[in-house]
């Protein structure tokens, strides 16, 4: 399979990307499952796992706002403060609480956790993004610490025998394979939404939660005129 093959096909009608680190894939996640409940469809959820570091560089902080150690320039300080405002102003307005993260964290083990948890249905899946997502944004959860994951896929209804070695093996094999095609392909950021190819149509690929009712409008058959970009209500809090 090509790695165009591999980032853009599925046997599902909907690929999801998601970062376990990125507040607005967090954000998106309840719209995202509410219009998969809303068609009575499954999506195909993939970790795409960031490379912050590269285009915002990093910073370590207290966790009460104190710059520990930083190399970021004062226009990626300016990036990162708006992105958060951004995020946490679309959090409180859903009754969510999003705390800003004290470090740029390596999200790979958490993005293996849910490939493991997709072998074991939408449900474990669903409930292991929820338990990750929630815990994250309140800094009670250490994603980069494999036994913190494993106590998640448990908690999630997913088996943990076995789960050790597809951290370290195929599992990360799966992971970083999936990883390398993906710039090619359009796929840079989260959430990214995929309408497979079908037929002679090309597959569809949208960065960012407001596509949402362009998403549902391809998936409904396109009845009516195509939506614009927006995150206003479709039955949701798109």
């Amino acid at each position: 399979m090509s790695g165009e093959q591999l980032a853009l096909s599925s046997d599902a009608p909907l690929i999801v990307y998601i970062d376990y680190k990125s507040p607005y894939a967090y954000l998106a996640i309840g719209p995202t499952y509410h219009l998969l409940d809303e068609l009575a469809i499954e999506a195909d959820w993939r970790p795409l796992t960031l490379d912050i570091v590269s285009y915002a560089g990093s910073a370590k902080t207290d966790g009460k706002g104190q710059v520990l150690k930083s190399e970021r320039s004062p226009k990626q300080w300016q990036s990162v403060k708006y992105a958060y405002r951004d995020c946490k102003r679309y959090a409180r307005a859903r009754g969510l609480e999003l705390l800003g993260t004290t470090k740029i964290w390596d999200s790979s083990l958490a993005g293996i956790g849910l490939l493991w948890c997709k072998q074991y249905g939408q449900q474990v899946t669903r409930r292991y993004t929820e338990l990750t997502y929630q815990r994250f944004w309140i800094r009670e959860l250490d994603i980069e610490d494999a036994s913190v994951v494993s106590a998640v896929v448990n908690e999630a209804g997913a088996p943990v025998e076995g789960f050790a070695d597809f951290l370290m093996g195929d599992g990360r094999a799966q992971h970083d394979a999936l990883q390398e095609p993906l710039l090619d392909c359009d796929i840079y950021g989260v959430p990214t939404f995929v309408i497979p190819a079908s037929g002679d149509a090309p597959a569809e690929v949208f960065f960012g939660r407001e596509h949402l009712p362009m998403v549902r409008w391809l998936l409904t058959g396109q009845p009516g005129p195509a939506p614009d970009v927006a995150y206003e209500r479709l039955g949701a809090d798109y």
